[in-house]
């Protein structure tokens, strides 16, 4: 018999009474028990595929003999408690329960400890059931995997030469299979088997297994016709889609509200010139990649302290016209919105999307491209013939072709990512390798032409730059204008006057959009002094029937001697604060003078007093403009198929003969056109009518061969450049032909008569010159005011 001391004894009884911490802690074995099971099973019956709960990871990683001895143990540990509140209730009868009335502790006061008892006792039994029933399943699951052990026999790497990477990529997922779990979400599981159905399956590294149950293929079902696009007469729901949280977002609304009906008028007089043409109404993703946390969003906070608003004005611009177009869109403007309509399945972004790609075209930015790479594993190198990336410096192709950029020291921080160049979008059409997109600015009607004519004052100047840091150091050029025009500036500013601007200059401070268009309607002069580059608001000074005085720069800012272009994908020399405005405006809207020459600068400020001009809107800048030529694009550009019009096989001998020349010398023996004998592709774009065939000279680029006879360089042309032949009809001569990588070829070193061909499509550029080469160039005709396309491109 036990004996236990009177001590003790009320000790163990005034648990037995409260038990308080002691139920809290079986009722806490009792959840845990009960979460386990759920997981453990929940994992074993409901879910499809690792991934669909964060616990059945876990669950199959233990297996199934773990899972079983953990029921076991479990269910061990409540029957020892069990056993330990018996013996603890026996010790109670063998003391004070004997003496009945005299007992300090009725025994009504111990029917809780009775039930909780009762209650532990079947939390034990109930998961001792489940410990044996669990058993069962695990029991059948064994042998059900006995009989795919067969297969998994199989399950060797396959030895296929039409898949040479499938050994190489098994190796790979043995060791860092754990490494993302997206894997484990697509069922791999460190098994050889799961490794080679996720690479034929989801990927397409491996052939696919035999053994693997597939249905029989039967034939698809005819593709749905596609809707088609209608031109839309309200932008209400587009402010919907927009969104709102952040004030870039209700800038950009703001902006599309006040040309609303500017851009309804246009989208009028677009359908009418394309007399019912039918269009396909397209999936669209617009990703504002800038504007996203993750990629520190610096434009929000500066909206309204005078920070730069083109990338934002372009923005608004492009998602009016793509909605007025007819097309259905998605905004996104956070990195977890951008997973979840692309179909990212939950890890680090090793893994390709759960389903195809829904949007047949995404517009984004670099930051937005980067974001995509990043988490849309392989599926990004098969989707991104679909990305258009709005870039507003432009990127050429030396700096865009990933292993050219490395090897000739290209490379920076924005380039190499192997698109096609013309899938770059620019804000100015500056490199015709790449695509212009554009933005646009407020026109005016007749009435307010006149009355902008009528009340312009010929002595008020307003100066371009909202950062008082533009207008240090600039004091000389201020005190010259002074003696012939009231200076306007509007330079943010909180609480005191930026010191940088003089006392005699009227500072507005920072003015909404409306107020700033007002202040350009009275001035008649708007300068600046050389920054920012290439912005929005010179062209709308100039609408509003201002003279833009600029800076001409000698030397020509480039990457090469300018820190802000420094690390930008681009070489291209910039002459003066807005080449555009320069070389497709020009006098008298636009004087580009030496401001280190103060005679100069002076004597261009005393005619432009004199000089009365008219308001001026290059019509590529209007709505109408606008819409024509996103229209075009989405209508023309498609860079997911091949071209029929290849080039020769990189492999291919320079010895081999090419196929024969589609051009042929023009009547006046000066370059090369379209062979009227030679065959047209309908479906190519721009048209090959268009293209001209001309011969640069040394140092000069072909952008600027085109430019001097008022063509344009089209790259989409070189294919047709790029044979021996072409050598041989402009007469020059060849004793050698190689094909190379290198973005100025096709050209020729004529003092050692070396020709060269180009060897990767991905290099054929407009940009770029070196003294060794004259190079051949593409140039077509364009429209007036429209210098994205050609006169037959509509």
């Amino acid at each position: 018999m036990i004996t236990v001391n009177a001590d003790g004894k009320i000790m163990v009884r005034r648990c037995l009474v409260t038990l308080r911490p002691f139920r809290i802690f079986v009722l806490g074995i009792g959840f845990f028990t009960l979460c386990f099971l759920m997981t453990s099973l929940g994992g074993q019956f409901s879910a499809k595929r690792l991934g669909d709960s964060p616990f059945t990871i876990r669950t199959e990683v233990m297996g199934a003999l773990e899972s079983r001895g953990v029921l076991r143990r479990m269910s061990d540990m409540l029957e020892m408690l069990m056993k330990r509140m018996d013996i603890l209730a026996r010790l109670e009868n063998s003391t004070d329960f004997h003496k009945g009335d005299k007992a300090r502790f009725p025994l009504d006061r111990f029917q809780p400890a009775a039930g909780l008892m009762e209650r532990i006792q079947a939390i034990a039994q109930n998961v001792s059931d489940i410990a044996i029933k669990v058993d069962q399943i695990l029991r059948n699951s064994l042998l059900n995997g006995k009989v795919a052990e067969g297969r998994r026999d199989q399950c060797e790497v396959p030895r296929d030469p039409k898949y040479p990477d499938c050994a190489g990529k098994v190796e790979w997922m043995r060791a860092r299979w754990t490494s993302d779990p997206c894997y484990a979400f697509f069922g791999v599981d460190g098994t050889e088997c799961s490794f080679l159905i996720y690479l034929s399956e989801v990927e397409w590294f491996c052939p696919p297994l035999p053994w693997r149950n597939r249905t029989a293929a039967s034939p698809s079902p005819p593709p749905q016709p596609r809707v088609q696009a209608a031109f839309r007469s309200n932008l209400a729901h587009l402010l919907e889609l927009i969104g709102t949280g952040k004030e870039s977002l209700s800038f950009m609304k703001k902006r599309i509200r006040h040309l609303a009906q500017q851009w309804l008028r246009a989208a009028r007089r677009l359908e009418q010139k394309l007399k019912g043409l039918q269009r396909d109404q397209k999936q669209i993703l617009i990703h504002i990649g800038f504007l996203t946390e993750e990629s520190g969003d610096v434009f929000s906070p500066r909206v309204l302290k005078g920070g730069p608003l083109g990338e934002m004005v372009q923005w608004a611009d492009i998602l009016a016209a793509l909605f007025l177009l007819g097309h259905s869109l998605k905004v996104t403007v956070s990195l977890k919105e951008l997973q979840s309509h692309l179909g990212v399945p939950p890890g680090r972004g090793n893994c390709p999307l759960t389903s195809p790609l829904p949007f047949d075209l995404i517009y984004t930015d670099y930051h937005g491209l980067q974001q995509m790479k990043q988490h849309m594993g392989l599926s990004f190198k098969k989707y991104r013939c679909r990305v258009r990336v709005i870039d507003t410096f432009g990127t050429e192709p030396a700096y865009n072709h990933e292993e050219y950029a490395t090897l000739r020291g290209y490379r920076t921080n924005w380039g190499y990512w192997n698109l096609q160049p013309t899938q770059f979008m620019t804000m100015f059409p500056h490199t015709p390798d790449n695509s212009f997109m554009g933005f646009v600015s407020e026109e005016l009607n007749k009435t307010e032409r006149q009355f902008i004519k009528s009340n312009k004052v010929s002595s008020m100047a307003v100066v371009y730059g909202k950062e008082a840091s533009i207008w240090k150091g600039k004091e000389k050029f201020l005190a010259i204008l002074n003696k012939y025009m009231e200076i306007h500036g509007t330079v943010y500013y909180e609480t005191q006057r930026p010191p940088e601007v003089p006392a005699f200059v009227k500072n507005h401070g920072l003015l909404p959009q409306h107020e700033f268009q007002q202040l350009l309607r009275k001035a008649k002069l708007f300068i600046g002094f050389g920054f920012p580059y290439e912005g929005p608001a010179p062209l709308e000074a100039i609408a509003n029937g201002c003279v833009f005085l600029q800076a001409r720069f000698n030397p020509p800012h480039s990457s090469l001697n300018h820190e802000f272009f420094r690390g930008k994908p681009t070489s291209r020399e910039v002459s003066s604060q807005h080449p555009y405005a320069e070389d497709f405006i020009g006098k008298p809207h636009v004087w580009t003078v030496d401001y280190n020459n103060s005679e100069e600068f002076e004597a261009a400020i005393k005619t432009i007093v004199r000089t009365q001009v008219d308001p001026y809107l290059p019509y590529e800048y209007t709505c109408e403009g606008m819409l024509e030529r996103i229209h075009a694009y989405i209508q023309h550009q498609d860079f997911c198929t091949t071209s029929s019009s290849a080039l020769p096989p990189k492999a291919k001998s320079p010895a081999m003969q090419s196929p024969p020349s589609v051009l042929a010398l023009s009547p006046n023996a000066t370059h090369l056109v379209w062979s009227p004998s030679a065959s047209r592709d309908p479906r190519a774009w721009p048209p090959v009518d268009s293209l001209q065939v001309w011969v640069s000279e040394a140092r000069r680029s072909c952008t600027e061969t085109c430019r001097q006879r008022g063509l344009v360089c089209e790259p989409t042309f070189f294919r047709f450049l790029n044979k021996k032949d072409v050598f041989l009809q402009l007469s020059i001569t060849c004793d050698s032909t190689e094909y190379e990588m290198n973005h100025l070829y096709p050209a020729v070193a004529e003092n050692v008569h070396e020709c060269y061909l180009q060897k990767e499509p991905l290099l054929f550029s407009c940009a770029g010159y070196n003294t060794k080469y004259r190079r051949l160039c593409p140039c077509r005709d364009y429209r007036k005011g429209q210098v994205a396309l050609c006169r037959d491109c509509l």
